[in-house]
């Protein structure tokens, strides 16, 4: 049975595979139907009529598909855990392990190991090296054992479904027969993969997590690589292994002082100008619009706000998405060191307080000035977050419905110098001065342009993405002191007001920025409105191309009680994000 851990919903296959129709019907509309005519539909027929149509579609196609559907047996036995399924990827099956841990960073282990077992079975000497793939593991073995490294994929294939793909000669993996570890032995370098999948088979891993063999030839008394490598050309072919600490081989894994260690060369043995030896953590504010105890409090503290938006019901409504923001940042940025909930003195009813690596923190604890409880604010809660008790230096802040789409790396917020990177988005920020015709992220926006013209003279143009903030708190504290009317002004406010400056979102950016201490970067990231009528598809989409590393699911006009939105988006992030973390109590 799976265990879903109390959440509302349970993944969905029959989803997935839909999802993946519509996928594949987008992809052949766009084909076959011309630019213009698509141009034409779209003027002439309403979204949500052309959402229909796909989606029945998808559900004519999806049927189909699943009637061609292998069963899912277990024609394998696995040494290691139970037995192989067969499993769905990129509109073929495969067959897989079952792993109710599954995770990239558990797949990359689990690759490697069978990968070594091989080797070391068959005597094979072998080393792993610092490539740039941070989710993948390479192992370089002599030119000279190439027949010796087929003989042994050939014999660990007996024991368990193994993929093997010629890195040079390109194409899709293939089923590790006799044929297919001569071709893809034939090449300088190979990848090895053992296909895994969760339980309810939302989602499988394949060789992006997958092992990498790489030929090293004998140059004289040298072996030469025969691709580039992140610290060496060559090495010693006499030179005898080291040890080598997991983090040190791969930034995708967390600084652990009981990490795994693995046998390399020396020169693969130190951190390099590039790595970031700093601590990360990640830093959620959260609210349950649902707790009657806070919406007594909101109540009591009800003022006259200058626009419908800066006290709009649907900002505080739960639909559980902090839950899968959670699994997110757990499963795809795993090097993460802390996670602090920033909360009014509110739990998640799912969330397991006693496990490590998870803090909740009440505002009364981070506001300099108590008066300014109870808040109903998040410009006012984002003032003080880097009065956080323990909290690192260098953070990400994120919204709960943010979530890590993809395998990330600390280098894609951070520079190893402690420079933050920051994403601006197309959306610009308006002209003029504030009004009470500006939403409150317009008139933030605009209060924070005049702040920077007036220290740097330089004009801010662009918002930015719903993506992590990568913060420092020095900086935080310096813009507090150095903005001190602006900043005490906006964390009195109660609710957003037409004086608000929004400083983790934006301000903090352009002022790194400008100081030398931010740069912008570039992030694959979605924006997904809940109100907007084409979101069913525009989510279902997402789920099957997975290929994002960041999506934002907003809820700018919930309904009464949110319902409508909820049985939108939980079967959506319950089959993106099928596996429960470690800080969710069990189901019961």
């Amino acid at each position: 049975m799976i265990d879903t851990r109390g959440s509302e919903h349970a993944p969905s296959p029959d989803y997935v595979r839909s999802a993946r129709a519509d996928l594949l019907i987008g992809r052949l509309y766009r084909r076959v139907v011309p630019a213009r005519v698509r141009k034409h539909l779209r003027r002439s027929t309403s979204p949500e009529v052309r959402q229909m149509v796909r989606l029945r579609a998808g559900r004519v196609v999806a049927s189909l598909a699943r009637a061609a559907e292998p069963a899912r047996v277990a024609p394998v036995a696995s040494r290691r855990r139970g037995a192989e399924v067969v499993a769905p990827w990129k509109g073929r099956s495969v067959l897989a392990e079952e792993r109710s841990d599954l995770s990239p960073l558990s797949a990359m282990r689990h690759n490697l190991d069978v990968v070594r077992d091989a080797l070391d079975g068959a005597g094979v000497p072998y080393f792993l090296v610092r490539g740039p793939e941070a989710v993948r593991f390479r192992v370089a073995v002599p030119a000279d054992h190439r027949v010796a490294v087929a003989e042994a994929l050939a014999h660990a294939a007996r024991h368990r479904s193994l993929y093997v793909q010629g890195l040079e000669q390109g194409g899709p993996p293939r089923r590790a027969n006799s044929r297919a570890i001569r071709a893809a032995t034939g090449d300088d370098y190979l990848r090895v993969v053992q296909f895994q999948t969760d339980p309810t088979r939302c989602l499988t891993l394949g060789p992006g997590a997958g092992c990498e063999i790489e030929f090293w030839r004998r140059e004289g008394s040298s072996l030469v690589a025969p691709r580039p490598n992140l610290c060496t050309d060559a090495v010693p072919v006499d030179e005898p292994t080291v040890p080598v600490a997991e983090p040190v081989l791969t930034p995708f894994a967390p600084r652990d002082p009981h990490a795994p260690t693995y046998p390399s060369r020396p020169r693969f043995a130190e951190p390099i100008y590039s790595d970031i030896g700093f601590p990360v953590d990640v830093v959620y504010t959260w609210v349950d619009g649902h707790d009657p105890a806070w919406q007594a409090r909101r109540a009591a503290a009800a003022a006259t706000v200058y626009h419908p938006h800066a006290a709009n019901s649907a900002r505080f409504i739960s639909h559980d998405e902090l839950r899968y923001s959670l699994r997110s940042v757990r499963m795809n940025m795993p090097w993460v060191r802390t996670i602090f909930l920033v909360t009014d003195g509110q739990v998640p009813r799912w969330l397991d307080r006693d496990v490590p690596g998870l803090h909740v923190v009440d505002h009364r604890e981070i506001f300099s000035d108590p008066a300014a409880l109870p808040t109903f604010n998040s410009h006012a809660i984002e003032t003080q977050l880097h009065h956080i008790d323990g909290l690192s230096e260098h953070f990400l802040y994120l919204n709960d419905d943010v979530c890590i789409a993809g395998p990330l790396t600390p280098d894609r917020f951070f520079l190893a110098n402690g420079i933050t990177r920051f994403f601006p988005s197309p959306a610009l920020v308006p002209f003029g001065e504030p009004d009470d015709g500006d939403v409150p992220s317009s008139v933030a926006g605009k209060n924070n342009r005049a702040l920077i013209r007036r220290e740097f003279g330089a004009l801010i143009t662009h918002k930015m993405k719903h993506v992590p903030h990568a913060l420092r708190r020095g900086i935080l504290a310096e813009i507090e002191e150095r903005f001190a009317e602006e900043h005490r002004r906006t964390a009195a406010s109660k609710f957003r007001h037409k004086t608000d400056i929004s400083v983790a979102s934006s301000l903090y950016h352009y002022y790194a920025f400008h100081t030398g201490r931010a740069v912008p970067g570039q992030i694959r990231y979605a924006y997904v409105d809940l109100a907007a009528p084409q979101t069913e598809a525009r989510l279902r989409r997402l789920l099957a191309a997975r290929d994002r590393d960041v999506f934002c699911v907003n809820d700018t006009t919930a309904d009464g009680d949110g319902s409508t939105q909820r049985r939108l988006l939980l079967p959506f992030l319950e089959s993106y994000f099928p596996v429960p973390s470690v800080h969710e109590l069990p189901a019961g």
